[in-house]
């Protein structure tokens, strides 16, 4: 599997692993777990840390698109950990098309990165 998640702050800030590449059964735990922290919380925190990440089948790409147009209004900050310039890049792609609050760090700043997400 090439997502691994855990619950932080009551299930208030979500943390998503990334590693290897990302296929459509990846989502399949993923995706109902931040359905009931959106249920329960309406906004939530996202930590996204990619290491050693190679992108997304098309079908992984197809369900991380699904799930990012239902629930980007849904998150409130988007903190993103990466390692390389490309990943970095997918932070700003992101921010168009979300409400959140998007955030690059580098893979040393993982402690900064938990700070922003658990001020205010």
């Amino acid at each position: 599997m090439a997502i691994k998640f855990e619950e932080k702050a009551g299930g208030k800030i979500m943390e998503v692993y990334l590693t290897g590449k990302l296929m459509k059964e990846d989502y399949e735990a993923l995706v109902p777990a931040l359905n009931r922290r959106v249920q329960e919380h309406h906004k939530i925190r996202l930590l996204v840390a990619m290491h050693d990440f190679h992108g997304w089948t098309a079908g992984g790409l197809w369900e991380d698109t699904k799930f990012g147009l239902q629930h980007w209004n849904e998150v409130e900050r988007l903190a993103m950990v990466g390692e390389t310039k490309w990943q970095h890049g997918i932070s700003l792609f992101c921010k168009p098309f979300t409400t959140a609050t998007v955030r690059y760090f580098d893979q040393e700043q993982m402690a900064e990165a938990h700070q922003w997400l658990e001020a205010g």
